[in-house]
């Protein structure tokens, strides 16, 4: 029709986005199950635990109440601010002012996608490592500013290359995106990492923005470190908190940004003009997981911790040696040196074909994810040793 657009490469945002690599499995594994194949789903990082009882329960409860059902208020009720900010005292000694350092997200993604929006011009320079959680690259993207990405094999070579470029770079980065436990790599890192990150931060004047989705997931006795506790971070600083992984509350999309009161208020904003908050009884049956279910917590990252041991020890049989990562819900994998050359999509494409186990593609996670694939903990023990003998059976053919 004449005055329409032709295609949706003509919008100039979406033009910007390449096309999602995980589709292409998650096409795979829908045909696949169409035809009554038991596929083994370790693709998406989506928990299959269920929510705490006593929190569903006071969702039921608050959304009979017709008052519930009326627009909240965007940056979230006052209460479950006060309730993130008691967790941050309570778990890592942080102090928080509920009004001006702690808003209400619909999740992790919703405050850094929006938060990049507030903070981030066009042509600032966003520093976060690579592989990444797509929407730590796309969302600069989105937001006009250039996508700087450094290497992380580690967590040392990380911080070298962000020193090398503070010294090199003519372009200072404006914003350094982070995320520990990190995915999709599962890195982990101690409180002298995120001290060093401030102090580079703060004498170079750069943001930080640290992404702490997998907070509670550190095994063998390892506790995540929040940015915050670092002396002055606040200063710098902001931090994104979700009850997905922590509370098995994923589709509930309920997060937090606490830290640094410049970027909250700019954040605020921004969500002011573009929603009227999460749904309230949502947010009072929030204020239950965050005061009540902490043991919760605990039992899923030891449930996480078990499934970790059982997919470690079943690819370690399979011939497949891999290293237990220390926190997160995912498993980072070397594919195996004769199939390494296919690339990542095409060895994840295997996987389902031939053993109907689905994996994320490292190339989803950036160009330097090539050569990996992701494994996500969820679904159960029985399930999970049910696939690694599957992929034994397909390495060994």
């Amino acid at each position: 029709m004449e005055g329409m657009p032709q295609n949706s490469e003509e919008f100039y945002r979406i033009s910007k986005l390449p096309p999602y690599v995980f589709a292409v499995i998650n096409e795979m594994r829908a045909r696949a199950r169409a035809e009554q194949i038991d596929v083994i789903d370790l693709g998406m990082g989506n928990p299959d635990g269920a929510s705490p009882r006593v929190v569903v329960n006071k969702l039921i409860e608050a959304a009979r109440l017709p008052r519930n059902h009326r627009y909240s208020i965007s940056r979230g009720i006052p209460k479950l601010r006060e309730e993130i900010v008691k967790r941050y005292q309570r778990n890592y000694g942080v102090e928080l002012d509920p009004d001006k350092e702690a808003i209400v997200t619909m999740g992790a993604k919703d405050a850094l996608a929006h938060l990049l929006f507030a903070i981030v011009g066009p042509g600032d320079a966003v520093v976060s490592p690579n592989p990444a959680y797509p929407i730590h690259q796309y969302g600069v993207l989105m937001a006009e500013g250039h996508a700087c990405m450094l290497p992380m094999p580690d967590a040392a070579t990380f911080l070298n290359r962000l020193e090398d470029l503070y010294r090199t770079s003519d372009r200072k980065p404006k914003v350094l995106l982070i995320s520990f436990p990190h995915n999709p790599t599962t890195t982990c890192v101690d409180l002298d990492f995120m001290k060093e990150i401030v102090r580079l931060a703060r004498h170079h004047g750069t943001l930080v923005v640290h992404d702490f989705a997998y907070a509670d997931l550190g095994f063998d006795g390892y506790k995540p470190p929040s940015i915050l506790e670092v002396e002055g971070a606040k200063e710098i600083a902001v931090e994104i908190f979700s009850l997905s992984k922590s509370y098995n509350m994923a589709g509930w999309r309920v997060g937090f940004c606490v830290g640094n009161p410049k970027m909250i208020a700019a954040l605020a904003r921004i969500k002011s003009y573009l929603d009227y908050g999460v749904f309230q009884p949502i947010q009072i049956a929030s204020i239950i997981a965050l005061r009540e279910c902490e043991e919760d917590t605990k039992k899923i990252c030891a449930t996480y911790q078990k499934r970790r041991d059982v997919l470690v020890t079943g690819l370690k049989r399979a011939g497949w040696p891999v290293e237990p990562p220390k926190g997160s819900m995912f498993l980072w994998a070397p594919i195996p040196e004769r199939y390494r050359e296919g690339g990542s999509l095409e060895f994840a494409k295997l996987l389902l074909q031939k053993a109907q186990v689905a994996v994320s593609p490292g190339i989803g996670f950036g160009p330097l994810g090539e050569g990996h694939v992701r494994f996500a903990f969820i679904e159960n023990e029985h399930r999970l040793r049910q696939a690694t003998r599957s992929i034994g059976h397909f390495l060994k053919s």
